[in-house]
């Protein structure tokens, strides 16, 4: 799972007050905080600045409540996808499988929905991560990287400019959920997957067809 990077940019004074500038790999938050309390303790580093993959740039004791702050909100985000479309009554189900770390657990949230203004599958899958995508917002995760995950290459191919959206309706899907991530600050990364290993989300799709509702929050081992 991609995690969350800085690099460190260090203003260094010599004891003879010759100075320069370096700039670090980026590496983790926890090792970053590590070197520049390492580079404090020596004393000759004037300024210590702290930027991360967003462009943002931190003081330590803000980084520092940051990375606590992890370790109470939902961080190390997957999520699983799926839409399933019925031509009789031209309604879809949609199913979405989140799984995170928070306070130290590994969680897992469940959630599905039935819709009746879609027309094609395609668009029941884009509405399934637009689900999801909801979801995450309501957990609070903002400013992280997420992996999606996905059995239709369609949404997957299209997201990741690989495949041109050629129907209006499905550039309306793409439109929306890359302005909602870029509002929440998500990184977003697509995958497609086999329908084998998007069971989960496929059944929670099929159930929302059915009439079953399910919503659910579980700690898992």
């Amino acid at each position: 799972m991609k995690k969350v990077k800085v690099w460190i940019e260090v203003t260094y004074r010599t004891p003879k007050k010759t100075k320069t500038f370096f700039k670090s790999d980026e590496m983790t938050i926890g090792d970053a905080l590590l070197i520049a309390e390492d580079l404090e303790k020596i004393g000759r580093a004037e300024t210590i600045t702290f930027i991360d993959q967003y462009d943002t740039t931190w003081k330590r004791k803000d980084l520092q409540k940051y990375l606590h702050g992890l370790e109470t909100e939902p961080h190390n985000i997957t999520v699983f996808f799926d839409g399933g479309f019925n031509r009789d009554d031209r309604r879809s189900g949609l199913g979405c499988v989140i799984y995170y770390e928070q306070s130290g657990k590994a969680m897992r949230l469940r959630r599905n929905a039935l819709v009746d203004e879609l027309r094609t599958n395609n668009e029941a899958e884009y509405a399934a991560l637009h689900l999801a995508i909801q979801e995450l917002d309501f957990m609070g995760v903002h400013h992280l990287p997420v992996r999606f995950l996905g059995d239709s290459q369609v949404v997957v191919k299209q997201l990741n400019d690989e495949w041109p959206t050629m129907e209006d309706s499905l550039n309306e899907w793409a439109d929306r959920i890359e302005n909602k991530l870029n509002q929440m600050g998500i990184t977003p990364s697509y995958e497609t997957i086999s329908r084998k290993d998007n069971r989960e989300a496929d059944r929670l799709a099929t159930q929302a067809l059915n009439g079953v509702e399910v919503t659910s929050r579980v700690e898992i081992d």
